[in-house]
């Protein structure tokens, strides 16, 4: 494996690693040394420079040293993308999982919107983000950044709920006996107006910047 490569799964690792450590065994040692606010400082600077690292290491990284799958991998691609737009959209309104004043009581109120399919549903949109490029078989950057990147959604998934019935019990512990880990196809026929319409903007607004920013047509742009 080239270097730029090996620096680029050393990356990687130190983004995926140092999250979960500080997300989990080490952030009560740290608020109870540093306080929440500077908790919050060191832990947003600290995951800022991994993930800087690991923009540094992708651009220096080969552009495209695999054979891709074609237009077949566009395609499917393509189509596992838009639920992970919809999920990422729909996440950002009454989500348990994220801090703010209502978290209690949005994990006692019964799952709708996106929270049918999963309860990450953030989460899980960027699984299937990785998922999508991981298809595409298109350079081994690609396909190192993308596992990491699924890796960090699926497993962090499973350490939050932990937290979360740490942090929260009974509520968190009601809210998962209501929702489920794995993304249930038919939830998407109740996602709701709001996230399709906003993911399906989003998914059509991500593919156009995808030619300005990396130089490679995505989505629809791929055949219109």
């Amino acid at each position: 494996m080239e270097t730029p490569l090996i620096l680029l799964v050393l990356a990687n690792f130190a983004f995926v690693a140092l999250h979960f450590l500080m997300s989990h065994p080490l952030r009560v040692p740290m608020v109870s040394l540093l306080g929440e606010m500077g908790f919050q400082i060191v832990y947003s600077a600290v995951i800022i420079a991994t993930l800087a690292g690991v923009y540094f290491a992708f651009i220096q990284s080969p552009e495209a040293d695999l054979s891709g799958t074609g237009q077949v991998g566009w395609a499917i691609a393509s189509v596992i993308t838009i639920p992970a737009m919809v999920l990422f959209t729909g996440s950002l309104i009454g989500n348990p999982a994220m801090a703010s004043p209502g978290a209690e009581k949005n994990a006692r109120a019964a799952p709708k919107g996106v929270f049918t399919i999963t309860r990450h549903p953030m989460m899980w949109s960027f699984a299937l983000w990785a998922l999508a490029h991981i298809v595409l078989h298109w350079s081994w950057r690609t396909t190192i950044t993308a596992t990491a990147v699924g890796v960090l959604a699926l497993v962090g998934s499973r350490l939050q709920d932990r937290k979360k019935r740490e942090l929260m019990g009974e509520a968190w512990m009601q809210w998962e006996a209501n929702t489920s880990f794995w993304p249930k196809l038919r939830g998407f026929a109740k996602a709701g107006a709001l996230p399709w319409s906003a993911g399906l903007i989003l998914f059509v607004f991500l593919t156009w910047l995808h030619m300005p920013i990396g130089g490679i047509p995505a989505g629809i742009w791929r055949w219109f």
